[in-house]
């Protein structure tokens, strides 16, 4: 009965702490892998926890012994006695059918899931057969459709999707990093990790764990950014607990920063601007050289049009838009003037009045 209470309360303090501590934190938005590993974790323990749980109360512990005959008739004996009285025996049928209640319906959902998919997928890559055109430079599935949209496919024939639309609004390079963060999304099996969360939401709607697990899981798996930087740089953000790989600075030779760069497999520079009386290198000649780097940095990056970012208020700007992109999915674009104003009230249709026009149109 103690190992029992003991996973029913360890299961009950995931459930109620889990959420509470994960949920948009800030150290899952630096690390998503490690975030989504967390989620998944929880989520895998609890269900386990109420199973071992069941079995606890079915099957009474005994104490290991090396003898093979005297453990078998401890068992019997601890089996014996526990069924033996009323209390006893309901306790045992109790935690046989919470046991099998968490695995069959856990194995019922996944298994519905599954199947459910594979078949969704199959229609999927038949409709693409008859209306797609195979890319063979790029390899992707071309749809003729205005609206601009990529996304991929997944599972043993993954197909990466693009639209006619999107192949004539995109520019090299942008097409390039779209086209990269979709193939991400299949390397790193995103749709498994997506297809576990909805389906211990699903068999379990009523715990508040798997709903929001379901919820964040979604938005960390588009926050994925693999982040490189020098040393300095490197330092700082491991000390901030965000996992980056280090990069040569130029001074350092060839491959640096700057080549890496210049092969196409950056998607986005930070780079704040220096100046002489910026900390760093020690002495007036490593602050030169810290301002002749960055320049060669930003310019490799203006060549290669790539976006780059001099402000760190502007990198957190844009983290906070991408993270309000994963959970709503859509942007409305204003102009400053019209951020600044508001939303303007509502009127009557047809109706056009000095109190509700805007300020453009009263000047």
């Amino acid at each position: 009965m103690i190992v029992a209470a003991v996973l029913f309360a360890y299961a009950g303090l995931l459930c109620t702490l889990v959420p509470r501590l994960l949920r948009g934190a800030r150290w899952a938005e630096r690390a998503p892998r490690l975030g989504i590993l967390v989620w998944q974790a929880a989520g895998v323990s609890v269900p386990a926890s109420a199973a071992m749980a069941g079995l606890a109360l079915t099957v009474p512990t005994v104490r290991v012994s090396a003898d093979l005959a005297q453990l078998l008739q401890a068992c019997v004996m601890a089996l014996t006695a526990q069924y033996a009285s009323p209390g006893g025996a309901a306790a045992g049928a109790a935690g046989a059918v919470l046991a099998l209640a968490v695995l069959g319906r856990t194995a019922w959902c996944a298994g519905g899931a599954v199947l459910r998919i594979r078949r969704e997928r199959r229609k999927h890559r038949e409709v693409l057969d008859l209306v797609g055109r195979i890319d063979p430079v790029r390899g992707v599935v071309v749809l003729d459709h205005e609206e601009p949209a990529a996304y991929c496919l997944p599972g043993r024939h993954r197909r990466t999707v693009i639209t006619s639309g999107a192949l004539r609004t995109l520019e090299g390079d942008q097409l390039d990093a779209v086209l990269a963060h979709e193939r991400a999304h299949q390397d790193e099996r995103h749709d498994a990790v997506l297809v576990w969360a909805r389906t211990l939401a699903r068999a379990f709607p009523r715990v508040p764990l798997f709903r929001t697990a379901e919820v964040d899981i979604a938005r960390l798996v588009e926050m994925g950014f693999t982040v490189q930087a020098t040393s300095g740089t490197a330092r700082a953000l491991r000390q901030a607990g965000i996992s980056v790989t280090e990069v040569a600075k130029i001074t350092d030779g060839s491959p640096h920063v700057v080549d890496l760069i210049n092969t196409g497999a950056v998607d986005l520079v930070i780079n704040t601007i220096s100046n002489e009386s910026s900390p760093g290198r020690a002495g007036a000649g490593g602050s030169r050289l810290a301002i002749r780097d960055g320049f060669e940095i930003r310019r490799a990056a203006v060549e290669r049009r790539i976006p780059c970012l001099t402000s760190l208020d502007t990198a957190a700007a844009l983290v906070q838009s991408l993270n309000l992109l994963a959970l709503d999915g859509a942007f409305e674009v204003m102009t400053v003037d019209e951020y600044l104003r508001g939303p303007l009230p509502e009127t009557a249709v047809g109706e056009a009045t000095p109190e509700n026009q805007p300020e453009e149109a009263m000047l």
